[in-house]
């Protein structure tokens, strides 16, 4: 456990993107990464998970510690319920894998989700009509500042849509070393009301769906919206779906009559913030190397050599068409660096 310098990041974030660490060290375990808090001494360290939902845009300053903690364990059973825990560390969707391997529901909608367990939490992951809080339990995450090991349940997280206290009052200030989810052994609540994954369950024939069929469902989905980070650097979606008063919605959709929508239980109106997008024009468009994927307009992409900032700008300028358009502002989902 050596703390490297001047380390490139390129190879650790999924945009691609050229980024220098003045200081890099790689951790292990919990107890690794709080001796290297204990020794460090140039101010608080960035953590990096599966670099999947960062944008690094500007320099990074100080150490950045790289969140290898591994760990996939059943640490209970009562009933038709299991609990399970990872380390931050673990790749998300191979820990989902892995609880479909033991035949545990919960996280089939969340297939193939890029990123790491440790940074689940911190955006509340979701797709397809599930989100992480759902099935969420606790978590540990040990505080930069001091190394002191704490524990949050489900309401300390303050979970809300692709939100968390994590993303706010608690930015930056902690590592998430664990995560225990709640999941179901039997009898599992399959939520299939998407209609892209009705609708592949309908072309393959199923109509009694296992937590198997709908995982693959949601790979098959995602596969061909998305482009493989290998390929064409991207952090998936890059904003949010944003979530009107239905009273604003319904002026909207007396002028844009073919919105889609999906109404809440909270009484707002979800519109797909890649529809939006698309009607500006961005679908497939680029600035130099910085692009709007042809097949989703969510994603933004990096072409080959984009900086950060050039994702940024384009970003941006989506974001000022859009509101122009529908006089709504997108939200990043995507957390900029």
């Amino acid at each position: 456990m050596k703390i490297q310098e001047n380390v490139s990041l390129k190879a650790y974030n999924t945009f691609g993107i050229e980024a220098t660490a003045p200081y890099f060290v790689e951790v292990h375990s919990t107890e690794e990464l709080q001796q290297i808090l204990q020794q460090w001494e140039g101010g608080q360290p960035f953590i990096l998970g599966g670099g999947s939902n960062i944008l690094l845009a500007g320099e990074l300053c100080g150490l950045v510690i790289k969140n290898s903690i591994k760990e996939k364990a059943i640490t209970s059973r009562e009933g038709n319920k299991a609990w399970v825990s990872a380390g931050g560390g673990e790749n998300w969707h191979e820990f989902v894998c892995w609880c479909l391997e033991h035949e545990l529901g919960g996280v089939e909608n969340l297939s193939l989700i890029p990123g790491t367990a440790g940074a689940a939490p911190i955006q509340n992951i979701g797709a397809y009509g599930r989100e992480l809080s759902e099935v969420f339990h606790m978590l540990e995450a040990v505080e930069l500042e001091t190394g002191a090991l704490h524990s949050f349940g489900k309401e300390a997280c303050r979970f809300g849509y692709r939100d968390s206290i994590f993303k706010r009052e608690l930015k930056g200030r902690y590592c998430i070393t664990r995560v225990s989810l709640e999941l179901r052994t039997a009898h599992h609540h399959l939520n299939t009301s998407y209609g892209a994954i009705r609708q592949t369950l309908a072309e393959r024939g199923i109509s009694a769906p296992t937590i198997h069929d709908v995982s693959r469902a949601v790979v098959a989905i995602r596969s061909g919206k998305l482009p493989n980070p290998s390929v064409l650097g991207n952090s998936g979606s890059f904003f949010k779906n944003p979530e009107l008063p239905r009273r604003q919605f319904e002026e909207l959709q007396q002028q844009h009559k073919d919105m889609p929508f999906y109404p809440l239980d909270n009484g707002c109106i979800k519109v797909p913030a890649g529809w939006l997008v698309e009607q500006t024009g961005w679908k497939g468009r680029r600035i130099g190397d910085a692009g709007c994927y042809e097949k989703q307009a969510l994603v933004l992409v990096n072409h080959g050599q984009a900086s950060g900032r050039d994702i940024y700008e384009l970003a941006q300028r989506i974001q000022d068409d859009v509101e122009e358009k529908f006089g709504i502002r997108l939200e990043m989902e995507v957390n900029v660096i």
